[in-house]
């Protein structure tokens, strides 16, 4: 992996909505690019990660690091199509993939929808063994890496019905960024992202929450009932960063991303009342140096 400078640690939103569906003219799923400490580290592989990290640059055989942070699809669905594409773009060496039990379950049934494929791969033009390259690391709440100067954090957050569902600090070069992962508003967040250089927090419009399960039309009540218990309000986001002190907030995994009737102008009235810092309000390709 080719290394970077200090100067160039930032954050890039990849894809900014909430939820796995996509529509003309919507946002992406989650997925984010960390830069730090002269890393290149992938945070959740929503649809669109592999375009996602192209346009940023980066060169797919350069995977090294992944971090899912809990098992909805909106975070994980392309992680196998993004390793198997590194794989054909010339992906040779070993990719870590940390995230909670059961994801080894998705990697295994995912080699095997693709075996005729990579079987053939290997046979006709000399790939080494993908299944060889990747190793699934199950994370829990606590020390998840620490190594050459760079450590990692998880903690436990709430996205019910999930139990195996985290935010993640990651600290390198005196410097450190959390992500919430999807959550509830948690209490325990506060002085996880305790003076974060960036905290970014999933985040939802309260007030749009009925006009968006009215579009998704296939679902009943208990799509309602799920996102008020298992998301967190873009004002209590503002909150969690004020207290804890943290440099930078960016508001990501938007719900909703795509609805023309709600603008910036409702987050940023949502937000400013308890946040008077410096604010990014995610789009797809947001680059944040820090």
């Amino acid at each position: 992996m080719p290394e970077t400078s200090a100067s160039d640690d930032r954050v890039a939103l990849l894809g900014t909505k909430g939820g796995p569906a996509i529509r003309p003219g919507s946002a992406m799923p989650t997925a984010s690019l960390l830069c730090l400490g002269g890393r290149q580290i992938v945070v959740d592989c929503g649809l669109g990660v592999s375009r996602g990290l192209t346009a940023q640059g980066m060169a797919l055989r350069d995977l090294a690091l992944i971090f899912i942070t809990h098992l909805h699809s909106d975070h994980y669905l392309e992680l196998g199509p993004l390793l198997h594409t590194a794989w054909t773009a010339g992906l040779k060496t070993r990719v870590r993939v940390f995230g909670p039990q059961g994801l080894g379950d998705y990697w295994a049934g995912f080699l095997a929808s693709m075996a005729a494929d990579i079987t053939l791969r290997i046979a006709d033009e000399g790939r080494p063994d993908l299944a060889a390259l990747v190793t699934i690391h199950p994370i829990a709440e606590g020390a998840v890496l620490d190594e050459d100067g760079l450590t990692v954090t998880a903690l436990r957050n709430i996205h019910p019905p999930l139990a195996d569902t985290f935010a993640l600090r990651f600290d390198a070069g005196g410097k450190s960024v959390v992500f919430s992962g999807d959550t509830a508003p948690h209490e325990p967040l506060i002085p996880f992202a305790r003076g974060a250089d960036l905290l970014v927090h999933e985040a939802m419009l309260e007030a749009a929450l009925p006009a968006l399960v009215a579009r998704v039309g296939n679902g009943d009540d208990r799509l309602m009932t799920h996102l008020r218990r298992s998301h967190t309000p873009a004002h209590e986001a503002a909150r969690i960063a004020a207290r804890a002190g943290v440099r930078r907030l960016a508001l990501h995994h938007l719900i909703p991303a795509d609805d023309p009737a709600f603008t910036d102008a409702d987050w940023i009235a949502a937000i400013r009342p308890h946040w008077p810092g410096p604010f990014h309000l995610g789009t797809d390709g947001l680059v944040i140096p820090f």
